[in-house]
């Protein structure tokens, strides 16, 4: 404890450590009470049969924990930060095959801002197109009519897309100026707020129902909050898990007139076991909503009906089976698109590098992804047992369904992820004024394969 006390006083004591993380907070602060603004023209007496269709896990569930609940209070953020999110994975996929893009990334510095211009305008193409879906599904998804106060004619779709939009826009902002002016990924952070903002309600819904409902007790929530802490231990290992590859690096001496290579110091290429981090399960959400539609098509018919029950239940035999199957392409895939072996291999040649046994250029880039795929393939596993675990836990023990989505999958990953990052960053600025860290050395923290 007394270690704990004295890092938050070395992290006070650095100004500049400090006015970062209050900027941080202050912002985090700005777009959480963002979320609990509703839409003008909306009663929000009146939104409560949307907030019990998204409060029960689901499809529905998952998107508005993302948004931090403000997908359920039909808030100014109701589009939360997903949309900027959307076109990044677009304007990433696109750089493979797109010779314009693949040309900015070469170009360092000037060819980032450009692509991070071209993704706020395709931000923007996203939300015009999602904000007034959402406004028309709001009667599906059980708002009356008698909630829109001025009805829906073209003064308030026109000024509630103009505010959806602004309020994306606002938040792609606020995670920008966080990640510039602050502490952490200002992006990945919003979206961790709005995830842990859920996190004590759906605990203490699960609470009620084991003890009110005599349905396990105290001790089963004991049981739980172990098995959690696991979890996240395991998500923990998934995130930090790396394959040392050795190198050895020749540097030139002068002796006698004459020049000779001589052995420098060795060093590691580090290889993530989990390369993707939550993309796959990310694209593998995104397919899921697919094999629903599909059944719909086929109406009332037997396949149809089966199609939709089976694939529209999150906690599912058949919906987990599939999702687990794509998450295990998807990390191949992604990968093989964000792991550039024959970078890799050249930039190692071109710095004078080379893998002990392994000859330079194309033998070395081979090496490098035979062990690529050699470590990916329990690492596609691993990622797919923690994002179909909230299912387990659901239908093994009875875990109520919102709590049971903090046991695996995107939600726990994205947890795990941004705070590791976060205390990375605090503990760099710590050990360069020379303080104790909050984390130990890289040798020590880092689970080697």
């Amino acid at each position: 404890m007394k270690g704990i006390i004295d890092t938050l006083l070395n992290i006070y004591k650095i100004e500049e450590l400090r006015n970062r993380i209050i900027l941080t907070l202050g912002f985090l602060l700005v777009y959480r009470l963002g979320a609990q603004v509703v839409l003008p023209g909306i009663d929000s007496i009146q939104l409560s049969e949307l907030a019990n269709r998204t409060g029960g896990g689901g499809l529905l569930g998952v998107l508005n924990a993302f948004t931090g609940g403000a997908f359920a209070n039909a808030s100014i953020f109701a589009l939360g930060i997903m949309p900027y999110i959307s076109a990044s994975i677009v304007v990433q996929l696109m750089g493979i095959g797109i010779p314009y893009l693949q040309k900015l990334q070469k170009e360092g510095e000037s060819g980032r801002k450009t692509i991070n211009q071209i993704t706020r305008w395709l931000t923007i193409g996203i939300c015009i197109v999602q904000a007034p879906a959402y406004l028309y599904g709001l009667s599906a998804l059980g708002v009356p009519d008698s909630a829109f106060i001025i009805g829906r004619g073209p003064v308030f779709m026109i000024s509630s897309i103009t505010i959806l939009v602004t309020g994306c826009v606002f938040a792609m902002w606020l995670g920008e100026k966080i990640t510039d002016k602050g502490i952490g990924n200002g992006i990945s952070l919003l979206i961790m707020v709005g995830i842990i903002a859920s996190l004590p309600v759906s605990f203490v819904q699960e609470f009620v129902s084991r003890v009110t409902e005599n349905n396990g007790g105290p001790m089963l929530i004991l049981i739980e909050l172990i098995l959690w802490v696991i979890i996240i231990l395991l998500s923990v290992l998934l995130v930090m898990a790396v394959r040392q590859i050795p190198v050895q690096y020749a540097r030139r001496s002068s002796i006698n007139s004459g020049e000779r290579n001589v052995f420098g110091s060795r060093q590691y290429i580090p290889l993530k076991l989990n390369a993707s981090g939550v993309m796959p399960i990310i694209f593998a959400q995104a397919i899921m909503f697919v094999p629903a539609s599909v059944g719909s098509l086929f109406g009332n018919s037997n396949f149809g009906q089966w199609m939709q029950a089976s694939f529209s239940d999150i906690f599912g035999l058949w919906y987990n089976i599939l999702f687990a199957l794509l998450i295990i392409i998807f990390t191949f895939f992604y990968t093989a698109i964000t792991i550039p072996t024959n970078k890799m291999s050249d930039d190692l040649k071109r710095s004078g590098g080379f893998i002990p046994g392994v000859r330079p250029g194309k033998e070395t880039s081979e090496f490098l992804d035979t062990v690529m795929s050699h470590i990916t393939f329990p690492g596609s596993l691993y990622l797919a047992a923690l994002a179909v675990f909230p299912a387990v836990v659901v239908k093994l023990i009875g875990m109520q369904q919102g709590w049971a989505l903090f046991y695996g999958g995107t939600s726990l990953l994205i947890m795990v992820g941004v705070a590791i990052d976060t205390i990375q960053q605090v503990n760099s600025y710590l050990l360069n004024r020379h303080y104790d860290g909050l984390m130990k050395s890289e040798s020590k923290r880092r689970s080697t394969i």
